[in-house]
C-alpha cells in the first residue's frame, strides 16, 4: 500500500530512522527535552524529515519550556495541516505535514498572546534544518 507521496511503508522505513518512522509514520513522540532542536536558535528554516516541504521558519521558534520546538505558526499557510486528535484520552489538535501526511507534534491555544496564541509542539526527529544563508562569499 502506498501514501499520497506514491511511497510505501518499506520504502519509508529504508529512508527513514528508526525514532523518525516511529514519529512521522506511527504518530509517535520522542521524549520531552530529549530532541536536538528543543534548544536550537540558530537562524534557518524547518524542513519535513520525511519529504523536504518547508514546515517552519527560525523567526517562529520560541523556548516555551515544554520539552519540544515550539513555534508560533507555520511557515506558510498550507505547509501543514490539523486534525482533531483523541488519543490517550484527550482531545488534542494533530499537526502533520500537507504533504506527506508525516505526524509532526500537536498545537496548543498557549502560545505567546503577542503573536497570535498559538504553540506548535513538534518532534525534533520529525524536522531537518537549514541554516540561514549570511550573504557572504567566504
Amino acid at each position: 500500500m502506498t501514501d499520497k507521496t506514491g511511497r510505501t511503508e518499506a520504502e519509508w522505513r529504508d529512508k527513514l530512522s528508526p525514532e523518525q518512522y516511529h514519529v512521522l509514520r506511527e504518530a509517535g513522540t520522542e521524549r520531552a527535552f530529549t530532541g536536538k532542536f528543543d534548544k536550537f536558535y540558530e537562524e534557518g528554516e524547518y524542513y519535513c524529515a520525511g519529504c523536504g516541504q518547508k514546515l517552519f521558519e527560525s523567526d517562529a521558534k520560541y523556548n516555551s519550556g515544554c520539552g519540544w520546538p515550539a513555534f508560533t505558526k507555520p511557515s506558510e499557510g498550507d505547509s501543514v495541516t490539523e486534525h482533531r486528535d483523541t488519543s490517550y484520552g484527550m482531545v488534542r489538535t494533530e499537526v502533520v505535514c500537507s504533504n506527506c501526511d508525516g505526524h509532526l507534534g500537536h498545537v496548543f491555544p498557549d502560545g505567546p498572546p503577542e503573536a497570535g496564541g498559538m504553540r506548535y509542539c513538534i518532534n525534533s526527529a520529525a524536522l531537518d534544518f537549514e541554516a540561514e544563508k549570511d550573504g557572504s562569499d567566504d
